[in-house]
């Protein structure tokens, strides 16, 4: 009887897990199927197929598979292939503490191209995925006018400090704060619209909102002064490099696929008022699957019409790190990120790095988590294209999440030895 196993069976997401089956006939065909269902119930899967050695085995670490939802070498690919069955549906996890995602790993002894409950699987094994480890705390935080959740690791500290930032999803988003925390980082998962008393729209950046929230974690007693990271994605990382360029606060800033000028809506800090870059909305395409791609409807940061949206980054004492995906069908993040680059080096500063993902989508989360090429936003009528090729995006998001978190030690346990 085939025999399938995957280890460890209960771990973080971003941790791989060795998946193996024995006790087949040489040189047998099999599928290997993955499934799981999100918070809300919506199922996701995935497949491959592989032939199994002399021996009677396929292991993922070394057999390529021959078809299915990739091809190649992929000990993971199971995972980050995942596809809903609803269309253009994101996989998001909601409950970070309390309930893992639940992994269904089936092998069957031919090619099943098709999903079926009449076809039984000849081995299964369920994997836990958890998007928080033993100790880690959340606190919810109502303070002042700063709302989120703060992710506090196990132990006394002081824990390296890092603020969360995400986009145009709007609301308050967890499992990369969490996930964070399991590292052993303080991390403030912070919304600022469509979120409790927050405006349901983003009408305008109030820059001094972001410090409010700055200065609570630096307040608390288990954070490291006297700086903080900032994590963020999009729409946040506009605002992370707005922090970096006006707030002393925010020392190492981690920017993926975003503007490098102040787009769509003002941003204010006291009496400063940045004029945005006002999208074109009549170059919006339309990709074959219905989704919208909006990456030619922003602006060009050098244009000298921009001028007076682009933001100082010269003027920034923080480290900053540009995460870029090339394939990114939301915004030409590339291009933003070499602007500010070469904004730095025409003055003269080298506090900036960049590192571009080929065929890497929009959408750069932690590891595994499966490639979402287009999904809908809330409140929009039509989806959004966000890109990417699937294995290239999987390498990215593991690559990345390393860099992000050795990029975060450095630094800001450095401006920690230079005060």
């Amino acid at each position: 009887m085939p025999q399938l196993t995957a280890t460890p069976a209960s771990a973080l997401a971003d941790e791989p897990v060795h998946i193996r089956v024995t006790g087949l006939p040489p040189f047998q065909v099999v599928t290997l199927k993955a499934s799981l269902k999100d918070d809300k119930g919506d199922l996701f899967q995935s497949k491959a197929f592989y032939r199994a050695n002399e021996a009677g085995e396929v292991d993922l670490e070394q057999a390529p598979a021959l078809g299915g939802d990739y091809v190649g070498v992929h000990p993971m690919g199971l995972f980050w292939s995942l596809k809903p069955e609803k269309a253009f549906w994101r996989l998001l996890k909601h409950d970070v503490l309390n309930t893992p995602f639940w992994v269904t790993l089936d092998v069957y002894d031919s090619i099943c191209s098709q999903y079926s409950a009449i076809i039984q699987p000849s081995a299964s094994q369920v994997v836990q995925r958890w998007f928080s480890g033993p100790g880690v705390q959340r606190k919810q935080i109502r303070e002042g006018r700063v709302r989120g959740a703060l992710f506090l690791p196990p132990g006394e500290g002081p824990f390296l400090g890092v603020i969360d930032l995400f986009g145009a999803i709007g609301g308050l988003v967890e499992f990369r704060a969490s996930l964070l925390a399991a590292r052993g980082f303080a991390v403030l998962a912070l919304a600022y619209f469509d979120y409790e008393d927050l405006p349901e729209e983003l009408l305008e950046v109030d820059l001094e909102y972001f410090e409010e929230a700055a200065n609570l974690l630096l307040a608390h007693p288990k954070i490291q002064r006297p700086g903080i990271g900032v994590i963020s994605m999009c729409k946040g990382a506009e605002i992370a490099l707005a922090m970096a360029c006006y707030l002393k606060q925010a020392v190492a800033i981690v920017c993926i696929n975003g503007f490098t000028a102040v787009m769509g809506v003002p941003l204010r800090y006291k009496d400063l008022v940045v004029t945005p870059i006002r999208p074109e909305m009549e170059r919006v395409q339309v990709h074959a699957s219905g989704a919208l791609s909006y990456c030619h409807c922003y602006g060009d940061p050098r244009d000298k019409l921009n001028g007076q949206s682009v933001l100082p980054v010269e003027k920034a004492q923080s480290r900053l790190l540009f995460i870029v995906g090339e394939d990114d069908e939301f915004i030409r993040s590339k291009l933003y990120a070499e602007q500010a680059m070469d904004r730095l080096r025409s003055h003269g500063r080298s506090h900036g790095r960049v590192l571009v993902y080929p065929s890497a989508g929009h959408l750069i989360d932690p590891p595994y988590a499966p490639l979402c090429f287009a999904s809908r936003v809330r409140g929009l009528p039509r989806p959004f294209l966000w890109g990417g090729d699937p294995a290239a995006h999987a390498a990215a998001q593991e690559h990345a999440w390393g860099e992000i978190q050795k990029f975060f030690r450095q630094h800001l346990i450095q401006n920690r030895s230079k005060l």
